[in-house]
């Protein structure tokens, strides 16, 4: 049977490509080890691969990327968020799945790879079709410690000071975070800083900032971790990197691109460049 299998390094991914004959089908799975939603589809694409045959030449393959430590394959497929599955064949993307929407990854691998021919491997199928595991959801925790302070840093951008010492209660941590997402009427809350991103989304993010000459604000979530959990429920948002504009939340990179799209003078308005 086969197996998903990971992908190491951005160098070895050439090297699997260059491996499958122009008529096998490649599922990608795109993860990042903070989304919850990725354990559950990690268990289905594991599940799916393992009802195709392990055959030479392959006719079906699965890998497995992790989105944030390979962003340069991420970028390829226009990864926006995870979980993200991707089946390719002769270097052409056949459809594109964002979210964790198990039934229809499911379909559409058995549509462009077939479903079995023999009643064996049609009884394992439809048996993995009742055996999906249920969705998973992350809850961020309640307790929080210290205030993070925002100061004014070089160019516009909101950095973060170091938390105190003294216990937040909840209350405190989300009045302290509606004046965050204020501090500047761009806000970007991040993994690391604008110079040195620390997940690919982030860095594309700012990409699209810097594209448009958008003064921002920014918060590096990384350095807070009451920031980090709390800003979760908070926005009722559960990943980073988070755009807020004048207070309101727009939503993570993917929100961002397809406003953009609908309205290219989205952030206009905020570029240093607009007019007077």
């Amino acid at each position: 049977m086969s197996a998903l299998i990971e992908v190491a390094t951005e160098a070895e991914f050439p090297t699997y490509l260059s491996s499958l004959p122009p008529t096998c089908l490649l599922v990608l799975y795109f993860h990042a080890p903070w989304a919850a939603p990725c354990t559950q589809m990690r268990a289905v694409l594991s599940a799916l691969a393992s009802q195709y045959p392990a055959t030479n030449p392959p006719t079906t393959a699965f890998l497995s990327v992790n989105a944030e430590e390979l962003p340069d394959i991420s970028e390829d497929y226009d990864v926006t968020a995870v979980p993200f599955v991707v089946l390719v064949r002769d270097g052409q993307i056949l459809e594109s799945i964002s979210g964790s929407e198990a039934v229809r990854v499911r379909d559409a691998v058995e549509r462009y790879a077939g479903a079995g021919s023999n009643t064996t491997q049609q009884t394992q199928q439809q048996q993995q079709k009742t055996a999906i595991p249920p969705p998973l959801t992350a809850v961020p925790r309640e307790d929080a410690s210290a205030p993070t302070t925002a100061t004014q840093a070089p160019n516009g951008a909101i950095g973060g000071a170091a938390p105190a010492a003294t216990a937040e209660t909840k209350e405190a941590l989300f009045a302290r975070l509606a004046e965050l997402v204020k501090a500047a009427p761009v806000m970007l809350f991040m993994k690391g800083t604008p110079s040195a991103p620390q997940c690919g989304f982030s860095r594309q993010l700012v990409g699209i900032l810097r594209e448009r000459s958008v003064k921002y604000g920014f918060f590096n979530i990384l350095a807070d971790e009451d920031v980090r959990q709390g800003l979760k429920e908070f926005a009722d948002w559960p990943t980073f990197p988070q755009l807020w504009v004048d207070g309101e939340l727009v939503g993570g990179l993917d929100i961002v691109k397809e406003e953009l799209e609908n309205d290219p003078d989205f952030l206009a308005a905020y570029s240093v460049n607009k007019a007077a």
